[in-house]
């Protein structure tokens, strides 16, 4: 989903005529799938300390200061330009609740332009496991243990591709601005790395509810 309905492509024209209440609309507008990263890559050590909402305000008005600079180099589309600003506020909050024991993200891929929280796979097997009922989930306990082996046997990357386009709901486009790699490329490894993780699941009891 780019920047492209003619009501966003409106606000976009009024914040480029300086009207910044627009940027507050546009903020609006997009805070769900921000919010929806946030809570995906806030380390689990924060969950109960530090809320999602508290993260998008401190952002906003990051944005608000970084306008300018965006403005003079509209580089990327505006949504992942906030979506920037709102990985770069989720990185400090990391490092000021937890210093030196933040998870360094950048270790194993660098994301939009500079690394941030990379995808958990623990994150991801729990969101699958909210997907199931109390009873589901404690049959599929092993299995959900299974998935995360699986999820982590990936390369970084491709394990990305999938928490950027299942989790964030980006669309391919988006996911190939935000790891800095052409689309058709993006696709390729989206591809590939559902085909790893069938074969990884192919041998596993329960996931389906049935013997493979």
């Amino acid at each position: 989903m780019m920047d492209q309905t003619d009501d966003i492509q409106d606000l976009l024209d009024r914040l480029r005529q300086g009207d910044q209440r627009a940027l507050a609309e546009l903020f609006s507008r997009h805070r769900e799938r921000l919010g929806r990263m946030v809570d995906f890559r806030l380390d689990d050590r924060l969950r109960g300390r530090v809320a999602a909402s508290d993260v998008l305000q401190e952002a906003y008005i990051d944005a608000l200061k970084r306008l300018p600079h965006y403005q003079a180099d509209p580089s990327m589309p505006f949504f992942l330009w906030l979506r920037w600003v709102t990985v770069q506020r989720l990185i400090e909050v990391h490092r000021q609740h937890l210093g030196a024991q933040a998870r360094d993200a950048g270790r194993e891929v660098s994301i939009d332009r500079g690394g941030g929280p990379a995808a958990s796979s623990v994150r991801m097997v729990e969101l699958i496991g909210d997907l199931t009922s109390p009873s589901q989930a404690a049959q599929r306990a092993e299995t959900m243990g299974q998935l995360q082996q699986a999820l982590e046997g990936l390369d970084p990357i491709d394990r990305e591709v999938l928490a950027l386009r299942h989790f964030e709901e980006l669309s391919n486009h988006e996911t190939a601005a935000v790891l800095g790699i052409q689309p058709a490329a993006a696709s390729k490894r989206y591809v590939r790395a559902l085909e790893r993780l069938r074969e990884a699941l192919a041998g596993l009891t329960n996931f389906d509810g049935e013997q493979p």
